[in-house]
């Protein structure tokens, strides 16, 4: 069977619209950063940890909903988090405080990832077979598209209209897709599991005494870092270190977003070609234009230099995402709510810890600071890999 009964076309198409919502939950308000320090008068610090605890809280809960969506089902609580969400946004668009702002993010976190673990599971629910590794190869690449459009639309609106109008967007986009959801969707589960706690703890036991799974969210968290990091920075060293506007901000977000939606279509691409060999080429190429970046860096500290090997690394840092995404993401298709929430939620926990550490320890202001992010990454991530590489080949050899 391909599809379940009842599940339009125009059903799928609105899964895909729902996917990219966390991607422009976390990015569209990049470019207006330094507008809201003097906006909410707070610090660049306060700012940035908005982003943070969305990411905390989106990880955290991600670890559980899965088994909420595997119980009660996928349709009902993701309309209800597309609601709450959307008026959120609205609140949002109407504070003065930072504190009022940090707990909203909090809030928002958690119901994106109610949003994003039910679209998810709807491709493991509604296809099989090929289809549904074609889906799920997709969904990664379809997610990276709001990095690029969220901080190149967010810098417009930035420009014209200020930072709040970037929450009014995702309060009338979350609508939109309500009212759609409303009339086209419909619960896909076709057989809830029992939400029963112990069951439940033997799933996650399950999960994550599989090293190439555990494991492997490590490595995805720590790539992803790689383009939180630089979220984080760029405003500042574009807006303060090299003095352009926020439009700038936005047009350098769309060249990172580009390349990370060109690395996970290279991955697609070559889907059928060894994991393993994909993974080891695109970290040793990762690493060698990371160390190229640091060296160079003092010679040529403008934009342009800078936006070229940001384009080389998040080109290839997609390539590697996407290549260990569908692996996790198809592992255990029989819990596929649970062991998508892990997947993501668990990258996303890595990534929040890993990237505000850096930030914190490692004060990027410029083009050197930046490329100091990539070395770490990629050197941490090449650890990771030499330890998985015999697990997942063993696992691999055995198909």
């Amino acid at each position: 069977m391909q599809k379940i009964k009842g599940q339009s076309g125009v059903s799928t198409v609105l899964a895909f619209l729902l996917i990219p919502i966390s991607g422009l939950a976390i990015d569209i308000y990049i470019p207006s950063f330094p507008q809201m320090v003097e906006g909410l008068h707070t610090t660049a610090a306060n700012v940035r940890l908005t982003m943070t605890v969305f990411l905390v809280s989106y990880g955290i809960s991600q670890l559980f909903v899965g088994s909420l969506v595997d119980s009660f089902g996928r349709y009902r609580l993701g309309m209800g988090a597309l609601a709450l969400f959307a008026l959120t946004n609205l609140w949002i668009t109407q504070l003065n405080s930072i504190e009022w702002l940090l707990i909203l993010r909090v809030f928002q976190g958690f119901l994106i990832s109610v949003i994003m673990v039910a679209k998810r599971s709807y491709f493991i629910d509604v296809y099989e077979g090929e289809r549904q590794r074609h889906y799920t190869s997709l969904l990664s690449i379809v997610w990276s598209a709001a990095p690029i459009l969220a901080p190149f639309l967010g810098g417009y609106l930035e420009h014209f209209f200020g930072w709040r109008s970037n929450f009014y967007f995702l309060g009338c986009y979350a609508l939109a897709l309500l009212v759609l959801e409303g009339l086209f969707s419909s619960e896909t589960l076709r057989k809830p599991r029992p939400f029963h706690l112990s069951a439940i703890l033997n799933s996650y036991r399950q999960l994550l005494t599989a090293r190439d799974f555990s494991c492997g969210i490590l490595v995805l968290g720590l790539s992803y870092s790689m383009i939180i990091v630089f979220n984080m920075s760029a405003p500042f060293i574009i807006e303060n270190h090299f003095h352009y506007t926020a439009l700038q901000t936005g047009n350098s977000a769309l060249v990172s977003g580009l390349a990370l939606l060109a690395g996970g279509l290279s991955s697609k691409w070559l889907i059928g070609k060894s994991l393993l060999r994909k993974l080891r080429d695109g970290l040793v190429l990762q690493l060698g234009i990371a160390v190229i970046m640091y060296v160079t860096a003092p010679y040529f500290q403008d934009l342009i230099f800078m936006m070229v090997f940001v384009a080389l690394l998040h080109f290839l840092m997609g390539y590697i995402y996407n290549s260990y995404f569908t692996y996790c993401l198809t592992r255990f298709p029989a819990m596929a709510g649970l062991s998508g929430g892990v997947t993501s939620g668990g990258s996303y926990i890595v990534t929040s810890f890993a990237s505000y550490g850096l930030i914190s320890a490692v004060n990027i202001y410029d083009v050197s600071g930046l490329s100091i992010n990539y070395i770490v990454f990629s050197l941490l991530i090449g650890i990771l890999l030499l330890l998985l590489y015999p697990v997942v080949a063993k696992r691999l050899s055995a198909f």
